[in-house]
């Protein structure tokens, strides 16, 4: 089924703003055919998390079907995106939703472009650079529009940049998401050896009203824990709750240290330049370092209060002479994972209290939590969930990815018509855990006896696996 929805709100992420004119989404539900352009990493995990439920064909210049998608089910059609043979190869006359990420932003316009031609579908279009990125923006708002334009603009740094930015504002949080304007929250925290929960059962600790804990990853396993559960040293776990109960929970339980006020972040690229702008506005000391003596020029000049340094961030006897260690947060943000690992390991000798890394291979996020990294961040999760959100139901929306994506925190709104149930008495058919119930303006941090009741609109925690299961048991 295809819905139109006419949205007059802004959102900078997906490619609205504010003050634009009204944006036509089209809302798709199961079962769609989904053409992928580029057999990159974003493209993999796109073709990953949707073949079960969709029908995928990628389109690639490569000859045969890159090895690392030869498990999914999926079409394979060799040409280019922005080739109009290649397109009807693919049957994109039948195709209801586009998704172009190849590593050449010029070729995922043109091929978004193209296929727009051959039918008025949605367009997905990833690009690289603010540049690009802002002129297709600003176009979507212009006079300058046509019936071509790109729907969905997604810039995985800009993304990125948010999250990290969420992460560094509260202190020890691993990770960081905020939904309903702010009013509930999800906190990740790690266990370390002098917490006052350590060896504790979930049902034993004195949590605040209105804090739930509805994940824990051990040894890089995600899963749902119950009361009888014992938190263990270097557990990762996740808690969902309203902000000022989580304002509590930190204070009495996790945060070790005073908000922070001097940053160090190494790399000046689009991520980091971004985020230093952002620090800057939250009153935070930044010191920015960087390679490139051009870049370097660049930054000063556009940077009001942060200090700038011409280095590398590599180079032990400058993260010394600098005082990197003693900052209350390092942020490494360069686009190369093996100099971001080397980086936090010499800013970890130096006695650094929190690190805070970029990675984008997969494995590599693995050895960065196994070397003791306190947060490893990515910029392929940070996209993967906002696409995933402009491919699901009207009615389901993912708010967030933990731990690579093994876990999600669905937005599922009941029908008015839903029975009231106890939680109890709901039968997911999955382990799941309803985080936060919203009804009109109240938010309600439920447990097993609380009703739910239609016009609900509910925030679950379950795995990745299970989540189809989930958003079925509720459209019924």
């Amino acid at each position: 089924m295809v819905k139109v929805i006419v949205l007059h709100y802004g959102d900078s992420v997906s490619g609205r703003t504010k003050g634009s004119a009204e944006f036509y989404q089209i809302r798709l539900g199961a079962g769609m055919r989904i053409v992928i352009y580029g057999a990159t990493e974003a493209g993999y995990m796109a073709a990953l998390r949707l073949s079960n439920d969709h029908d995928i064909t990628l389109i690639d210049e490569q000859e045969q079907l890159p090895e690392k998608f030869s498990d999914l089910d999926i079409n394979y059609v060799s040409g280019s995106g922005a080739d109009v043979a290649a397109l009807e190869r693919a049957e994109a006359s039948n195709v209801n939703l586009f998704i172009a990420c190849s590593d050449l932003d010029e070729a995922n316009i043109v091929a978004c472009w193209t296929i727009k031609r051959i039918k008025n579908i949605e367009t997905i279009c990833f690009v690289r650079t603010i540049n690009l990125y802002k002129n297709l923006l600003f176009y979507r708002q212009s006079a300058y529009r046509t019936p071509y334009d790109i729907d969905t603009v997604i810039w995985p740094e800009l993304l990125l940049t948010q999250d990290i930015f969420r992460i560094v504002s509260v202190p020890d949080a691993i990770d960081v998401e905020y939904f309903a304007q702010d009013s509930t929250k999800l906190f990740e925290y790690r266990i370390k050896k002098d917490s006052i929960i350590l060896n504790k059962r979930i049902m034993d600790c004195d949590f605040p009203t209105d804090v739930i804990i509805v994940g824990i990853t051990r040894d890089n396993t995600l899963f749902i824990p119950d009361g009888s559960t014992i938190i263990r040293n270097k557990d990762k776990v996740v808690f969902i709750g309203t902000g000022p109960a989580l304002d509590i929970l930190a204070a009495r339980f996790f945060r070790k240290s005073s908000a922070i006020k001097k940053v160090a972040v190494i790399g000046g690229g689009s991520v980091g330049f971004l985020l230093t702008e952002k620090l800057e506005q939250a009153g935070i000391q930044v010191t920015l370092i960087e390679h490139d003596r051009e870049r370097c020029s660049f930054l000063a000049d556009n940077l009001r209060r942060s200090l700038v340094l011409h280095g590398d961030g590599t180079d032990f006897e400058l993260l010394e002479n600098e005082a990197i260690g003693e900052v209350d947060a390092v942020i490494c943000v360069t686009n190369n994972d093996e100099k971001n690992l080397l980086c936090s390991l010499l800013v970890k000798q130096l006695g650094s209290a929190r690190i805070i890394t970029r990675v984008g291979n997969v494995q590599t996020a693995l050895l960065f939590d196994r070397v003791g990294i306190d947060v490893v961040v990515s910029p392929r999760e940070s996209a993967l969930k906002e696409l995933l959100n402009r491919v699901q139901a009207s009615d389901v929306d993912i708010l967030a990815l933990v731990e690579g994506g093994q876990g999600e925190v669905l937005q599922i709104n009941l029908a008015e018509d839903f029975p009231r149930t106890r939680i109890i008495d709901v039968q997911f058919g999955a382990k799941a855990i309803v985080g936060t119930i919203q009804r009109g303006r109240q938010i309600i941090i439920p447990h097993g006896e609380t009703t739910l009741q239609g016009g609900d609109l509910l925030k679950i925690f379950t795995m990745a696996a299970d989540a189809d299961t989930v958003k079925r048991m509720f459209s019924k």
